[in-house]
């Protein structure tokens, strides 16, 4: 069996991650640790939970300490991340990894004040770890300088080519120097990675620990199927029976994580929503309260979710099914890390049926499927949400209008809608 020790890493590391209760290297670690060590560039996909974030950052660490630099010289190392939660989880590794060295490290991101970012720069580190967007006004600002690149790292690259991030990506590309190492990391491998891949990496050693597509072994899944009114009721009741606390809910809008966080705290719940129209203050928060288990639920959206890193989250609902199949293994990864078991619920309204068959022929398996007696019929209070169809008035009938109420704005089909408003549902891109 392998230790970090024989895997060629220095003293210091090993005894950091051995007070990070890192003691036996993870499959991904295994295997990729020594090809950085050599300076070979890799193409790795593994799943979330599997210490890939460990896998690239402590050869990293172990080759700036190998020819070390005067502190404050140019940047070294490039590590591109799509989020700003995941870029600061990056981050608070890096700390945890770097305690006996003396590498630096700084994270930056927009949401932020880019002011102390710049005087940061200035002072000079020796890994950046960055979004793109913030980075590339940076760069346009000539705040930044990456002609020193040594190491360049594509984290999450299948959530960046989702997030529209291609062309920032081959923005960021250009501004490296021609040689360098490149590391480039993904839960999964598109048609569009294997491209990236061709033209970014150098003869890269591929690392694959997990099929693409496969979950977790140590998740537990199982689907209801029930009547798309009932879904809040529902989790309600799966919440409060179970005794369940940190739990993460994933749902498709930020209209719609922002409602049901709303609706659960009615519930007497203490519910937070995290996307990424709140303030980078409110997701730090947020995500704060829940990690320390000061906060019950926390509802998100796909993109802000990423970078969640709790070792031992109990409860993952998807709340909504995800238009993408990958994107529900990427969801559901978030329990069932380093070891520990997780459970994933899904409830599933017979309009997303479609989708949970595309779940499922990537899982290759069927999901095991559980009832709530009940839930499968619309809700009777529903009824009550349904204008009935009103009678005329004796002075209707005659041709006189009814005086209309004060305030009132009714448009020609009879439904009342403030103007310029979406309507109620409607979705929207999460960001």
């Amino acid at each position: 069996m392998s230790t970090f020790s024989t895997l060629g890493l220095p003293e210091a590391l090993v005894r950091a991650a051995h007070e990070c209760g890192y003691d036996t290297p993870t499959p991904i670690q295994a295997q990729a640790i020594p090809v950085v060590l050599a300076g070979g560039d890799v193409l790795a996909a593994a799943q979330t939970g599997t210490g890939k974030t460990a896998a690239f950052l402590m050869p990293i660490l172990a080759r700036l300490m190998a020819s070390p630099k005067p502190s404050g010289g140019p940047i070294r190392v490039l590590i591109l991340t799509p989020t700003r939660e995941l870029a600061a989880q990056i981050e608070a590794s890096f700390r945890d990894y770097a305690r006996y060295t003396k590498q630096t490290a700084l994270v930056i991101f927009g949401g932020v004040s880019i002011n102390p970012q710049i005087s940061q720069l200035r002072r000079g580190v020796d890994v950046l770890i960055a979004t793109p967007g913030r980075l590339l006004d940076l760069a346009g600002q000539r705040a930044v300088n990456l002609s020193n690149i040594e190491t360049f790292v594509l984290d999450e690259a299948d959530r960046m080519l989702d997030m529209g991030f291609i062309r920032d990506i081959r923005r960021v590309l250009a501004l490296l120097p021609a040689k360098r190492q490149n590391l480039l990391f993904s839960a999964t491998f598109p048609t569009e990675i294997t491209s990236l891949a061709d033209q970014l990496l150098n003869q890269p050693v591929r690392v694959e620990v997990a099929r693409s597509g496969a979950s977790p072994v140590l998740i537990s899944q199982r689907v209801c199927v029930l009547d798309k009114t009932r879904k809040r009721e529902a989790l309600v009741q799966l919440i409060k029976e179970g005794g369940w606390f940190q739990v993460l809910v994933f749902v498709r809008t930020k209209h719609g994580a922002n409602r049901l966080a709303e609706q659960l705290e009615k519930s007497a719940i203490s519910a937070l929503a995290i996307h990424g129209n709140k303030s980078q203050n409110a997701r730090t928060r947020a995500l704060a309260e829940f990690k320390d288990g000061k906060l019950q639920v926390l509802v998100a959206t796909d993109i802000a979710a990423r970078g969640i890193d709790i070792s031992e989250l109990p409860h993952v609902v998807n709340f909504e099914l995800p238009h993408v199949p990958e994107d529900y293994v990427h969801r559901i990864g978030r329990t069932g890390r380093a070891g520990s078991e997780g459970e994933a619920h899904a409830l599933v309204s017979p309009e997303e049926l479609s989708q949970l068959a595309a779940i499922e022929r990537l899982l290759g398996k069927r999901i095991e499927r559980f009832t709530m007696p009940g839930f499968d019929k619309p809700s009777p209070h529903e009824a009550d949400h349904v204008p009935e169809r009103r009678q005329m008035a004796p002075r209707e009938q005659q041709g006189q209008r009814r005086p209309r109420s004060p305030g009132s704005r009714t448009q020609a089909n009879g439904n009342t809608q403030r103007a310029g408003a979406s309507p109620r549902g409607a979705p929207t891109r999460s960001r």
